[in-house]
């Protein structure tokens, strides 16, 4: 079964749906292929990258509000082992870093360059937004550093990465992390391990049945 995971590498519930669905896959029997596809939770251009928490109060209604959202997130994340410091996080637009993702699984490395870049933007405060950064944690996952760059460097990516944005919006894809199991059965949002393994096995029925 394929597994399309509509996700934002700056988006906090994706990094624990990613998870999630990695302790329903310890318990599922069935072959499956995960796929990472782009998703932008904000398209602005980012100039001058700002404290993660200062943009989220600018965009949610005040500091308070923001501190609240980032203090129940960061227990929840605490809750299947992943840390969030977002006093140390800052803003970022991700369209590289999704670019970076399409190069990274067309050389067998799609999955740990994913992993990687959520903990640099919720761990360890990178900007993964910045080239630089890019290069390094590709290198981090056993990428070429100099082929990276280079890839940064050229348009290669580009139009790609921009038609499965746009062909997220057209399969109606609005929040994220979704999930698109065989195709055509969606689950949205960061579920419980139990809820995405009863999704699995029900998919798997139905296409069995269906074969």
């Amino acid at each position: 079964m394929e597994i399309e995971i509509y996700a934002d590498v700056v988006c906090p519930w994706c990094w624990i749906g990613k998870r999630r669905l990695e302790q329903a896959l310890a318990s599922y029997d069935g072959e499956v292929t995960v796929r990472y596809r782009p998703f932008q939770l904000d398209p602005t251009p980012v100039s001058e990258p700002k404290p993660l928490v200062e943009a989220l109060g600018e965009k949610f209604g005040g500091r308070q509000r923001a501190e609240a959202m980032v203090a129940q997130v960061t227990q929840v994340a605490a809750g299947v082992g992943l840390t969030m410091d977002y006093d140390r996080a800052v803003q970022a637009n991700t369209f590289e870093a999704h670019r970076l993702v399409r190069f990274a699984t067309e050389r067998g490395r799609g999955a740990e360059l994913v992993e990687a870049l959520y903990r640099a933007h919720f761990a360890d405060g990178v900007d993964v937004g910045a080239k630089d950064a890019l290069v390094a944690i590709a290198a981090e996952v056993g990428l070429d550093a100099s082929e990276v760059r280079e890839y940064l460097d050229s348009p290669l990516g580009r139009r790609e990465v921009a038609a499965d944005l746009t062909t997220a919006h057209q399969i109606g894809v609005t929040s994220v992390p979704t999930f698109v199991l065989a195709g055509k059965y969606a689950v949205t949002g960061a579920q419980e391990p139990e809820t995405l393994l009863a999704a699995l096995t029900e998919v798997e029925r139905r296409e069995s049945g269906a074969a």
